[in-house]
């Protein structure tokens, strides 16, 4: 929270934005859109992002962590919905780089029964992870686990 607390005035559009687009009213789960933003998280390798958004994702899905852990491990292997995994697919493909979304990558996930807006906040959830976790790592922000605490502020 240190980085928010840092420059509040670019913190507060930034936790707008992850608010709108992860818990706000949508046709994806909270859990679902959570566990994409844990999904880029791991693929970008921020420890922190994927931790945080890997137990908010398993506390809403039915799989829990168990779930979460198999998506990060295969995401074409996982026991999730086929619309979620071709979401999934394109949040990887933006991971790698905007123009890597593919008509193909759009056109499997519609014909799995995502919508429009399911693919574009997707691309969004995908962009705005990207970002911050470059945020975070490339600030070289303590975590709890970083600084060698416990979650009580011992060590």
């Amino acid at each position: 929270m240190g980085l928010l607390r840092f420059r509040p005035e670019t913190a507060r559009p930034l936790l707008d934005l992850a608010s709108v687009l992860l818990q706000g009213p949508h046709s994806l789960s909270t859990g679902e859109r959570e566990l994409i933003a844990a999904y880029v998280s791991g693929l970008n390798g921020c420890g922190f992002c994927r931790a945080a958004h890997s137990s908010l994702a398993a506390a809403q899905l039915a799989g829990g962590m168990d779930l979460v852990d198999r998506v990060h491990a295969d995401v074409g292997a996982a026991p999730v919905p086929e619309k979620l995994r071709g979401l999934l697919r394109i949040a990887g493909a933006v991971q790698q780089g905007g123009r890597m979304v593919t008509t193909d990558l759009v056109e499997s996930a519609r014909s799995e029964g995502a919508t429009d807006l399911e693919i574009h906040d997707t691309v969004l959830i995908a962009a705005v992870f990207c970002m911050v976790n470059r945020y975070v790592d490339g600030l070289g922000t303590a975590t709890v686990a970083t600084a060698g605490m416990t979650p009580s502020g011992s060590s």
